[in-house]
């Protein structure tokens, strides 16, 4: 047996001089013949519930990440008084943008109008807009104009929520500020928020409401300043290079995803004729049709069991109304209930009834609408509509201080009161001495008639 050991070591050191230095090659052998591996296309995929589940969306939040790692490592690599690489810059809604808005309309099951040539228009184009077609420039900037309250505004915002689309938004009130540049520097901070939310994953746009109004020119009286101009430049410079938006102070040359920019506003011909040129701004002049605007006032009497004849009728009745016309209409409805309410508790209780009230707000029945009530309050909307055309009192008050034709219909009927018992006229005036030195002073007098007598022997 021991023989049988020894001799072992020795075969095995013939073999390894044999193959080190007499010259023989060592056969080598394919893996594959010893272990058969079967070749095959191997994916690895995480269950929703699974541990690794969230490695496949962005479920995360970076600062509260770095807020659990505070006080896992020696306090030698913290710093002090909350300056260590584990303490977070943001809180949790500092780095979430201002401008984003949530929509949570849905036409299918609440009722709402969408038009359809509305409809047709903005989806078209975001949607060119997120596609690479073949040897084509799309215009980034889709520009919706039209009338005051027809209703733009709250179609764009059916359309998002239809989408699926939370858009950044801003007014016409941020584009001017004190401060030189600042409104430009916010325009492209918007859109470098929203591009930011598309590289998540998630579909968005740049909304701006009532263009005209912040960058347009409205007269010879309006003021352009540089904000203006810089506002304008900065749209027509992202509408030319939609994937390189710069922050002023930071010039990467990362290209970023596009964002497609949709704009509203009443008369684009006050806008700087080069930035609504076809090349940068796609034009759509929304004007609602008949059946845009019957679709519309259904939609805002759904819930009022108004018949939809009875609203054919009321939108076929007041033809030159813009559609917000019917919703202020709807609102008037209410006017009784609350006039019923404040002479209930009394016009002295109603700060504590309605501010900060134990009991909450009041809660209204809903009221009985019909055709005649809808009809006497819209009668009564049009009459104010033409007293505000009718009086134009800013002209009146710069030629005189009387109110023009403001009260021509009482005048006429003679029932104008002209304030004949407010200010007494021709009421006489007590007359006599008034100076205290004379024999005869009285004081009771309020005109020196020249009756005076002095004693000059005292």
């Amino acid at each position: 047996m021991a023989s049988l050991v020894a001799k072992a070591p020795v075969a095995a050191q013939a073999a390894t001089l044999k193959s080190s230095f007499l010259g023989s090659k060592p056969q080598a052998k394919a893996a594959s013949a010893a272990l058969p591996v079967k070749k095959a296309n191997a994916r690895v995929v995480c269950q929703a519930g699974d541990r690794w589940g969230a490695l496949g969306r962005d479920g995360s939040d970076d600062q509260q990440d770095i807020t659990r790692g505070f006080g896992m490592v020696d306090s030698a690599f913290q710093g002090a008084q909350g300056l260590g690489t584990h303490k977070a810059v943001l809180s949790s809604y500092d780095y979430v943008s201002q401008g984003q808005r949530s929509l949570q309309w849905d036409n299918t099951k609440d009722g709402y109008y969408i038009a359809p040539a509305f409809m047709d228009k903005v989806v078209v184009h975001l949607a060119k807009n997120f596609m690479k077609l073949p040897n084509i420039k799309v215009p980034l900037i889709l520009g919706v104009w039209g009338g005051k309250g027809q209703g733009k505004t709250f179609q764009m915002e059916l359309i998002f929520s239809k989408l699926g689309i939370n858009p950044i938004m801003m007014s016409a009130g941020e584009l001017e500020s004190g401060n030189a540049g600042e409104p430009a520097a916010l325009i492209r901070q918007r859109y470098r928020e929203a591009s930011d939310v598309i590289k998540k994953g998630k579909m968005c746009c740049l909304f701006i409401n009532d263009l005209d109004a912040g960058a347009g020119r409205m007269g010879g009286t309006t003021q352009y300043t540089v904000n203006n101009q810089m506002v304008n430049a900065t749209l027509m410079n992202i509408a030319d290079n939609p994937t390189n938006v710069q922050l002023p102070g930071m010039y990467n040359k990362d290209e970023i995803p596009r964002v497609p920019i949709i704009v509203t506003g009443n008369d684009f011909s006050t806008l700087y004729a080069p930035l609504i040129r076809d090349g940068r701004m796609e034009k759509f002049y929304w004007a609602p049709t008949r059946d845009d605007r019957v679709g519309v006032a259904q939609g805002i009497f759904r819930l009022d069991g108004v018949p939809e004849d009875d609203v054919t009728q009321l939108v076929d009745t007041f033809p030159g109304q813009s559609i917000d016309f019917f919703g202020a209409l709807r609102a008037r409805v209410y006017d009784d209930e609350v006039r019923k309410w404040v002479a209930k508790i009394g016009v002295d209780n109603v700060s504590k009834h309605l501010v900060n009230s134990r009991t909450g707000p009041p809660k209204f029945e809903q009221p009985p609408m019909n055709l005649a009530t809808l009809l006497a309050y819209g009668n009564m909307l049009v009459k104010e509509q033409e007293n505000v055309k009718r009086v134009q009192l800013a002209d009146t008050y710069l030629a005189s201080a009387a109110l023009g034709d403001a009260n021509k219909d009482q005048m006429e009927q003679g029932t104008f009161f002209e304030g004949g018992y407010a200010q007494q006229v021709g009421v006489p005036v007590p007359a006599g001495c008034s100076d205290p030195n004379a024999v005869n002073y009285d004081p009771t007098v309020r005109s020196d008639d020249g009756s005076c007598v002095y004693d000059f022997a005292q």
